[in-house]
């Protein structure tokens, strides 16, 4: 078969063929009468061998060698190409997703256009001082995209710059509660407790709906945390977690400080204290839990809470009773 009727038949030009040809990759042994190439169906074969390879990704030298080599084994060549391919799948994605943030920003010149860039790096620098003055210089002179922002927040170890990136996203004007949201579903507890914290930063309606659906969490970080920013807010959705928070342990000071600033609110100081009180008669409430639920009740003004203190004079436990008398006493101080 002459290589007309070759690039005819297997779809692969006859220039091709002869690129193939000076390679060594096909050696046509064959020859007309008239000195022309003829392939045979050896030939033919390695061809469609050649292009199958060159589908996978293999350059022609790559292919060479597997043609070549007697021991060479098809599995090994598959598990390499799919290593190599996700490595290239997931660098084109990440310069897909800068190149979006880019755009994002709305660059007028190219010299926006590389601030942004040159922000973007200096929020992913191996430096915590470059990432943090790339958080606190955000939104300044460059725009920096919300997503960058919580991006880098949810991976963000250092405190202070975790901080830096919290109050960058409080003035960045919205677009990031709902990814954090969803980080609130990460199999990462760190993520989780990131995610949290960051929407306890954030001002207004939105975040605080949000945090109202942490209250349901099943984990008792993204619980806790939620729980505390509501009660900062003055939310009264926060008091039954507020008290567990008391009762387990967790963050009990800030708790109690937190149901002590509800309480300032006349219409939630006894609901706070009924509840306190009602932990506190649970037979499951062991004894270093009923020593807090006490302290808690001490910034819960009210008569609820002065009776219960009055009632816990005579508390069973010492430490209890001891509690309960010295904090009754100050309310009765002047």
């Amino acid at each position: 078969m002459l290589i007309g009727e070759v690039a005819r038949r297997s779809g692969v030009s006859a220039r091709m063929l002869r690129h193939y040809e000076s390679l060594g990759l096909v050696r046509p042994a064959g020859r007309t009468g008239s000195g022309y190439r003829e392939y045979g169906d050896e030939d033919i074969r390695r061809i469609f061998h050649i292009e199958s390879l060159r589908s996978l990704g293999l350059s022609l030298r790559e292919i060479g060698r597997a043609l070549d080599d007697p021991g060479f084994t098809p599995g090994q060549l598959v598990g390499d190409l799919i290593e190599q391919t996700r490595a290239r799948v997931a660098a084109e994605t990440e310069l897909l997703t800068r190149l979006r943030r880019i755009a994002a920003t709305g660059p007028a010149s190219w010299d926006d256009a590389l601030r942004v860039v040159a922000l973007l790096q200096a929020l992913g620098s191996g430096s915590k001082d470059a990432r943090q003055r790339a958080a606190l210089s955000s939104g300044d002179e460059v725009p920096v995209p919300v997503e960058a922002l919580v991006e880098a927040a949810l991976s963000e170890s250092e405190p202070n710059v975790a901080g830096a990136l919290r109050w960058a996203l409080a003035r960045s004007g919205g677009g990031s509660t709902a990814p954090l949201a969803r980080a609130l579903g990460s199999p990462s507890a760190a993520v989780r407790e990131r995610a949290v914290r960051t929407l306890a930063a954030l001002p207004g309606e939105e975040a605080a709906a949000r945090l109202r659906d942490g209250l349901g969490h099943a984990d008792p970080v993204v619980r806790g945390q939620a729980a505390l920013a509501l009660g900062g807010r003055g939310e009264p959705a926060a008091i039954p977690e507020l008290v567990e928070m008391v009762v387990d342990g967790r963050n009990d000071i800030d708790a109690a400080d937190a149901l002590g600033a509800l309480a300032a609110d006349d219409g939630a100081a006894d609901a706070i204290a009924a509840r306190l009180v009602d932990r506190l008669a649970d037979a499951a409430t062991g004894r270093p839990a009923r020593g807090r639920l006490t302290q808690a009740l001490a910034d819960i003004p009210g008569p609820v809470a002065s009776r219960a203190l009055t009632d816990l004079t005579g508390d069973e436990d010492p430490a209890v009773a001891l509690t309960a008398a010295y904090l009754r006493g100050l309310r009765d101080t002047p």
